[in-house]
């Protein structure tokens, strides 16, 4: 399902976190984003914060 696939690297993702725009990503490509972005990868809006909470319920699920 779409669910599990990172919208950045439109793969299955294996260690799936939440980022401050409600989203999940792959942990790894949420951090290299965020390297040089202040902005949500799927809505371009600036994010609150870089704090990053792993997504237990899609980690199980995968």
């Amino acid at each position: 399902p779409d669910a599990y696939v990172c919208p950045i690297t439109r793969e299955l993702m294996h260690d799936p976190v939440f980022a401050s725009d409600g989203h999940t990503y792959e942990r790894d490509a949420i951090q290299q984003w965020l390297i040089s972005h202040d902005t949500s990868p799927k809505t371009g809006l600036i994010l609150d914060s870089k704090h990053l909470v792993p997504n237990f319920a899609i980690r199980s699920a995968i």
